[in-house]
This record gives structure tokens, sequence and C-alpha cells, in this order.
């Protein structure tokens, strides 16, 4: 069974036992005990359906309600014996005993959470308003049980027990809800279920000092709430994370948070405002001062020493970033790898907390392929090999490469406590980055150092496909590469001004990327520069600079200058194949959809109005299936030349793919508003277009094409504008294609719906919820039950039972039908060859409705063959229900499965004839053995001549055709008259019986031999 299964057969059987507990008085006893005692139930199966690495908590948490119902089944129990119970008595005890289970079990969930480590910070966010609640429970709850003279002491010692109880489950509570990381929906529920406790057990006390307790009363709902609520949280998958250790998260809290704390230290003064209006003018005492002053003076301090804290760790954040300048300023001046571990040594030295062990191990390993790995944290099992845990369980292991040649990769493992590496990692990950840099530093530093050797400076530069210019201080060219002539075109370059080189309006980024050189900031990002080649030609160019004046081979600035003009084009094709669609030359979805998303934020930003609106081609599957593709492309350039034409230049229209297209509408619109747009698109395209078939062969094909239109008034965001517009599409292609239909928001409420019914189709297929009825089917002279007709039901779980309308449309599309006729097939027969068994009976055949879809399934000949043989029915028992357009479509195939059916024995019956297509010249090729002639020609027979003439003719024509007649829809004695005098043989309708369930089938065939 899987947990959501569990919860609804749950929820389903608590919400019977809370009905019949509140309808019924009397079983209070044993509805009481049996929600009790599920919902521990169910807290065990939770245990057992999620497996949580730590189930105790849990355990604890089933006996707390099987403790807690026990005392209220022996409070029940001596109530239906006519005694009154005891204060204190048995009850007592076993109730007080839940809170201590209770708050055991939330403790152990809480340390695991938090990894077994306390967090000072969350557990300050929980006593607050805990004291503060504490308060409240005091003034209003404990404090007039202590008042009351009526009561003995140990009385008033149990009555206070309850709310200090309450008080300690709500602390835990909030102290699992304060601790840091992702809260688990199984820790809400969790919530819901202490607030039912604490409003029933507040209830309670008042009651009990009131003496106006009743058993049966709507208090008894909060504890149903506690019960429900715990078994159904240990149902969830959540529940899992309840006793798993929490990722740290930020434990500071934020502005909601002050504005809880500050909200919790007010309680204090807010009561003894309260107290003081409520006194007596002539006493202006305030009775419960000592225990509010102490209250606020407590909330006070705790509140101190969470602001303490919030300054300890702004305090402990401005250590680590000098810390970091540091450990910084120590890496830098580093020139070797040596260099470099010994530096990280001292870094981490001085972020490490003095107080807390921690040790850094330091490995090169040979490496293929070396790469870097950010930090992470590891477990001892994850540690390299040949590295020692050294007695820690907490680890962060990060990799880095290193220069040289074989090529090797550092690794470094700093081992410390948990708490601490998860306190300092985003240091440590500043400290990594650093190192990183420092590695690189030296990479670099040994290349240029190689690089400076004259042999290999020379050898680069006249083998170089690079152009490589020497600048001096006057932006002059004092060397060029021997590749200058063959890039640019110039042979001799010494002496030109760098500025001749550059087109005139490239000049000044040729003047700032000089400067950056110069200044050491490097050229990374510059922007490319355009040179004029000696030809005259314009050459995008790309610089890299360095200054090596300070050189005292170079004396000048280095700049390497490569050709980009052929990537550069061929990058621009790219993204313009990137963001436009090949076949039509439109935006493609991606432009459309950032397009759309700037629209649309401006849209909300002005208040303006954006439309979007998606066209679909009507039929173009045909076009494609007849034609060919090349016919079908060339009627989408077609229709993309059209839609661009309606729109104008300016506007957005993009292909999303296959025949759909969109167009963006803004606010004031050259062509119109968004409708307008889309009637003149319907309009455009609804004109057959003229296309080549490539072989020298011309085709007329229409291009008509449904149109939805969406609003941005309508929807929150660009996303729903665009599921808005779909859906308006699908709304125009359901009804009447070339046409534009408007996005309403009912559209939207229609289709979750029928998402809803698909989606719980399955289940109802799985869970076996569908019903079967009867409906007879009348000799229309003697009166007796020939056949009856089965119809389907669904037996909803929420929605109650439900007719065909409600779900076999949805079926149909979803393919759900055939596994649902199946059923109905087997079911029927099954029920009809158990009628079969009785005597006395007129029934001859059951008769079974067969979709379209089903029908045309691989093998459905086969399926009637062994449903037949299944249920231990005779062929002839069978009548098949099939539709006009079924037969008339798929002919050859299906009418030999039709008379492959026949020759079986099986009869074969037309549904609703004269609605469909009514070929009567079909009727006599047709292997069919009945027409059921549909309701709509039954309800005017008496008004209309017409009508009478034409149902005359078709039972006559059928008569003479051999084929029986069953008349759909007689309400009245009339229609029965009629028919009869017409010769029809059988009749179906409420005259006779409505449907009915298979129990009462029996009842009409036994005793009622007549129903006219």
């Amino acid at each position: 069974m899987t947990t959501r299964a569990a919860r609804m057969c749950f929820g389903a059987w608590i919400a019977v036992l809370t009905a019949v507990y509140y309808a019924f008085p009397g079983s209070h006893l044993y509805t009481w005990a049996a929600i009790g005692y599920s919902s521990a139930g169910m807290v065990l199966l939770g245990v057992r359906l999620n497996r949580p690495s730590r189930p105790w908590p849990w355990y604890l948490v089933a006996a707390a309600l099987v403790f807690f119902n026990t005392g209220d089944n022996l409070y029940n129990l001596i109530v239906a014996l006519g005694h009154t119970p005891d204060f204190p008595g048995p009850a007592d005890l076993v109730y007080l005993l839940v809170y201590p289970l209770l708050t055991g079990a939330f403790v152990l969930m809480v340390r695991r959470r938090s990894g077994g480590a306390g967090n000072r910070a969350a557990l300050l966010d929980a006593l607050v308003p805990t004291v503060g609640l504490g308060l409240l429970s005091w003034i209003y709850w404990i404090a007039p049980f202590t008042r009351a003279y009526e009561l003995s002491l140990l009385e008033k010692l149990v009555s206070v027990g309850y709310p200090l109880g309450d008080v300690l489950v709500l602390a835990m509570t909030l102290r699992m809800i304060t601790t840091p990381g992702r809260r688990p929906q199984a820790l809400s529920v969790i919530g819901a279920a202490m607030v039912g406790l604490l409003i029933s057990d507040i209830c309670y006390g008042q009651s009990q000092l009131d003496a106006a307790w009743s058993l049966g009363g709507p208090v008894d709902f909060g504890w149903i709430v506690f019960y429900v609520a715990m078994g159904y949280a240990a149902l969830m998958p959540s529940m899992h994370d309840l006793t798993e250790p929490a990722p740290h998260g930020d434990t500071h809290g934020g502005p909601r948070q002050i504005i809880y704390m500050a909200s919790a230290a007010l309680i204090a003064p807010a009561v003894l405002y309260l107290e003081w209006l409520q006194g007596d003018a002539a006493d202006d005492r305030v009775v419960d001062a000592p225990v509010i002053a102490g209250a606020a003076a407590l909330t006070f301090l705790l509140v101190l020493a969470r602001v303490n804290g919030l300054a300890l760790a702004q305090r402990r954040a401005r250590s680590r970033e000098r810390a970091l300048r540091q450990a910084g300023a120590t890496l830098f001046g580093a020139a070797t790898i040596e260099d470099a571990v010994d530096a990280t040594r001292a870094a981490i030295g001085t972020l490490m907390p003095p107080d807390k062990p921690y040790e850094l191990l330091f490995t090169v390993d040979p490496a293929d392929e070396p790469r870097r790995e950010p930090l992470r944290p590891v477990t001892a099992a994850g540690l390299p090999a040949g590295m020692r845990a050294a007695g820690f369980d907490a680890f962060l292991l990060g990799k880095l490469p290193l220069p040289g040649d074989p090529p090797r990769q550092w690794v470094g493992v700093l081992a410390a406590p948990a708490e601490v590496l998860a306190d300092l990692r985003d240091a440590f990950e500043a400290l990594f980055a650093q190192v990183e840099v420092l590695l690189q530093r030296i990479t670099l530093t040994g290349e240029v150092n190689r690089r400076d050797s004259e042999a290999w400076f020379r050898t680069l530069i006249q083998n170089s496909s690079d152009v490589i210019l020497i600048v001096t201080d006057d932006d002059e060219i004092r060397y060029a590469s021997p590749s200058a002539a063959t890039v640019l075109g110039h042979d001799d370059l010494d002496g030109t001004p760098l500025a001749a080189l550059v087109a005139l309006s490239h000049h000044q980024t040729m003047r700032d990327i000089l400067a950056a050189v110069r200044a050491g900031r490097g050229t990374h990002g510059a922007p490319d520069l355009t040179v004029l080649g000696a030809d005259g030609r314009l050459i995008q160019v790309e610089v890299d600079g360095r200054d090596l004046r300070a050189d005292p081979t170079v004396r000048g600035l280095v700049l390497t200058i490569a050709d980009v003009t052929e990537r550069r084009r061929l990058e621009d094709d790219l993204s313009h194949l990137a963001f436009h669609d090949g076949l039509t030359g439109l935006a493609n979805r991606v432009l459309f959809r950032n397009r759309l998303e700037q629209a649309y934020a401006a849209a909300a930003r002005d208040g303006s109005t954006l439309s979007v609106l998606f066209v679909d081609l009507d039929d173009f599957k045909e076009v494609n299936d007849t034609l060919g593709h090349a016919v079908g492309d060339e009627l989408l350039v077609t229709v993309g030349e059209r839609i661009s034409a309606i729109i104008g230049a300016g506007s957005l229209a993009a292909r999303m793919g296959g025949d759909e297209f969109a167009v963006l509408v803004e606010e004031g619109h050259h062509a119109g508003t968004a409708e307008e747009v889309a009637a003149a698109i319907v309009a455009a395209l609804a004109v057959a277009v003229e296309v080549s078939d490539g072989i020298g062969g011309t085709h007329s094909v229409s291009g008509a094409a449904s149109v939805g239109v969406a609003a941005s008034t309508d929807a929150v965001s660009a996303t729903e504008l665009l599921r808005h517009a779909d859906l308006a599409l699908y709304q125009a292609k359901g009804g009447a294609k070339g046409t534009w239909q408007r996005y309403r928001p009912e559209l939207h409420t229609a289709m979750v719906r029928r998402l809803e019914v698909r989606a719980a189709l399955h289940e109802a297929i799985e869970g076996r919820q569908f019903r079967l009825m009867y409906q007879p089917i009348v000799d229309i002279n003697t009166g007796l039950i020939a056949g009856v007709e089965s119809l389907v039901r669904w037996e909803h779980p929420t929605r109650g039972l439900l007719g065909p309308f409600d779900f076999i449309e949805v079926a149909e599309e979803s393919g759900a039908i055939v596994a649902i006729g199946g059923w109905v097939l087997s079911e029927a027969l099954a029920e009809f060859a158990r009628w079969r068994t009785e005597e006395n009976t007129s029934l001859r055949y059951v008769s079974v409705n067969v979709s379209a879809r089903q029908f045309r399934t691989a093998g459905f000949v086969d399926q009637v063959r062994d449903a037949i043989a299944a249920a231990g029915a005779r062929p002839e028992w069978l009548l098949l229900e099939i539709t006009e357009s079924l037969v008339l479509r798929d002919a050859e195939q299906v009418w030999a499965d039709l008379r492959a059916l026949r020759a079986m024995g099986v009869r074969i019956a037309i549904d609703d004839f004269g609605t469909g297509y009514s070929s009567l010249s079909y009727l006599r090729q047709m292997p069919v053995d009945v027409l059921k002639l549909d309701k709509s020609f039954i309800d005017d027979i008496l008004s209309s001549d017409q009508q009478h003439t034409m149902v005359d003719a078709i039972v006559t024509l059928a008569r003479n055709l051999d084929l029986a007649v069953v008349a759909e829809g007689i309400e009245d004695a009339g229609q029965r008259a009629a028919l009869a005098g017409m010769g029809c043989p059988y009749g179906q309708g409420y005259l006779f019986s409505k449907p009915v369930w298979p129990a009462d089938v029996r009842a009409l065939a036994h005793d009622v031999p007549e129903l006219v």
C-alpha cells in the first residue's frame, strides 16, 4: 500500500467515525475508541511505510495516543455505566502521562534535526513565545484552578497538570519549528494537532470550572483534530525528515522573526493592562502582578540574550573578515607550491576558533585530467586513499589542478567538529578561492618566466598566425610580426601610428584599451576593434595586451591582434538561428518568450495591456499525410508571410513549433486590438493557398486556422499569459474550427476539473470504483422484460455517484475507456449469468455499450470471447451496442470484426440510430441485428406528424430487413401506444423503469411480470 492510499483511506475512515460519533451519542464509547486507536495504528503504519532512520520518536507518539485514548475510554466507560467519574481518577493519571511521552518524542526529533548539537538562537526563538503563552495560560487557565476553593489540593494539582503539560508540549513544538533548515510538511500538520489539543484542553478546563462539561460537544472536535493530525503526519513521506539532520541555515532570522519576538514580549504588558482595566475601582491591585512581573522579566532576559547572540554573531563575522584579509595578505607573498601550502596552513589557523581541535591534510596526486572540485563535506569513507580520519567524523574536501608536467592535482582536507565546519564553511570557501587564484598566479608566473627566453619569444613571433605589435608610449608601432602582411596586407608598419590602422569610429575604444593595459587592468572583456586592411576592407579584430614596458627586451605594450571577422559573422548567424525559425524566418519559441517577458514587465510597470495570440492550423496533418511534407512546408511559409503582413513591421510573430504560431500584440497596435488582429488572421488564412509540390504540379490547400486570444489583465505572469492563450486556442479548436476565442477564467476551471477527472480515472480503475446499473428493455406488447442495458456509474470517493456525462468523454480522450469497457463487459456477463441460473425469468440478454476506441483495440473479438467463457455465459445472451459512425468508418476491418462476432453468436445493435450519418442504404448490408431509435425521435412522436411518419418508416424498413427495433426514451403511455400501433416490438424508458441496481433487477423480472 502507498502512503497516499493509506492517507485517503484513513481520512475516509475518520470522517465516517466522526459523523457517527456526533450523529449517534449512544455510540460514543466505541467510536471514540476507534478514532484514537486507529490514529495510533496509523502512526505505526507510517513508520512501517516510510521507514525513518530513527523510529523511536514515532513510537513514543503512538504510545501517547494510546494513553490519551485509553484515558478517554475509561472516562466514557464510567459515564456509559451511569456513574459520575471521580476527579481526579484513573483516567486523569493516564491523561497526564501523555505529555511526558509527547515531550520526549519532540525532544528526540529536535536532537536529530539539529544533528545532535544545540542551537542557542533557535532555543531562544522558541522560549520567548512560550513564556508569553505560558503567562496567558497562568492568568486565564491555571490561576482559576488555584483560586477555586471548592477544589481539594489534589484536584488543583491534577487540574494544573493539564495546562502545564500543554505549555510544555507547545514549547517543544515551537522548538521544532524554529530549527534551522527547510520545514517538512509533516511538521505543519503536527503543529495543527497541537493547536487542536491546546484549544480543546482550554475549553475542557473552563467547562470543569463552570461544571458545564458534557460528552459529545464541539470541544471534542479539537481532540479529534489532534488524533487525526498525528496519524496523518506519520503517513506523510516528509515524516522521515523529522528524524534526519536538517541542513544548516540562517539562525539569526529576519524582520519577521523580530516581529514575532517583539509581539511575544508585549504579551506581559498587555495582560497587565487588561487586568488593570478589569480590576475593581475600590481595589486597584492586580491579582497576578508577581506572575506578570516575573514573565516580563524572563521575556526581557530572553530577548536580551537573543540580541546578545546577534551581536556576538556580528563580531564573529567581522573577525572572520579580518582573518580572511590577513590570510589573503599571507597568500599574496607565496611564490611556490610549498609557500602556498604553508600560507594556507597559517590562514586556516587564523580562521579556526582557538578552543576547537582541527587537522589540515594535503596531498599531491597524479591525474590525467586535473580539475577543480569545490569544497564539499564528506565523511571518513569519502576521504582519498591513504588519508586517515584522525579521530574526526566531519571533513571538507577540495581539489585544485597544479602547474607543471606531468599533470597533477592538489588535494586538501580539513578535519574538525561538524558544527565548526558548518559555521565557517563560507569563510573556508572564500579562502579556497584565494588559494585557487594563488596557484593560477604561480602557473602564469612560471609561464611568463619561460617565455622570457629570447629564443622562445622569437619562435613564437615568427610562427604565430596572429599579428603581434609592440607599441610605444606615443602609440606608435615599433614592431609588427610577419603575420601583419598576411592578416592586414601591410608589409612594413614600423613607425606607423596605431590610429592609422584603426577605423575612425573605433579610436576611442582603442584609447580605452591602451589605457587599461597601461593601468594593469588587462583587456579581458574589451570590445573588438575594426581595422583597415591595405586593400580598404574592414577587418574585425580581437585585442589582447600586456604591459612589458619594464622589460628591457621589449620596452613597450605588446598587443596581440587576432582576425575574428569570420568568427563573429558565424556567431551572428548562429545567434540568428538560435532565435529564429529556419523555415519561415519568424522568431522561434525562445525569442518569443524573451520578448514576452520584457513586454509583460513593461506592461505591468506602465499599466498597459498586452495580448498574446496562439494560431494553430486546422487539419494541417492531413496536408502532410496526403500531399507530402514539402507542400506542408510551403504552406507554413505562406502562413507566416500572411501573419507578418497583418501585424506589420515592429511587431513580433513567432513559429512555436509544428503548425502553431504566436503573435505579440501590445497596446496601441497599428492593426487594432487583439480581437481585430485575431479576426484578420482568421480571415486571411481562410483563403486557399496555391502551393507547388516540387515536381511540376500545384495544389490548392486550406490554411484555415483557429486562434486563441489572452490578455495580460487576466494573468499574473508571462507564463500564465501563454497558458491562457493555449486554453483559448483549445476552446477554439474544440468548437467550430476556423474561428477565434478569447480566454475566459472558466476555461481554466474547466480544464483543471478535466485534468483532475483524468488523473482520478486511473485510480478509479485500480480501486474498482465503478458500479453497474441496469435499465430494462421491455416487450411493448406483453410488458415482459426481454433484456437489460448495462449502464456504468462511478462511485467517486469524494463526489459520490457520478453518471457517464461526468467522465466518459475524458475517458475517451485519455484511453481509460478501454479498461472501463473491458470491466463493464466482464461484470455485466457475470451478473447476467447469475440471473439466468434462477428460474422463471423472462430475461434473454444483456446489452453492453462499446466505444469506438474500445472496438478498434487489437484483439477485441478475442476479448469478447474470453469474457463470455470466463462468465460461463452463452454468446446469444450478449448484445453489443455500437455507434453508426463506427460502422461507416474503417468499414472493411470493422465489418469483418462484426461478422466474426455474429458468427460466434453475439448480436449487434446500432445505438442512437438516426442521430449520426443515418445512411439507410447501408442497413441492407450492415452486419447488425438491432436498431435502437434515439430518444429525440420519440419525444415528438405524438405532436409531430412528420416525426410519427419517420419513426413508422424506420420500424417498417427494419421489419422488412429482419432487424429488431428498440425505442429509447419512452416516458408516457401515449408514446407506448403509438409505437405499439406501428409494430415496434421493444421499448426502453422511464415509463417502464429507471436504471436500477442489480438486486432490483431480480424483483422486476419475478415480482412484476408486466410493467405496462
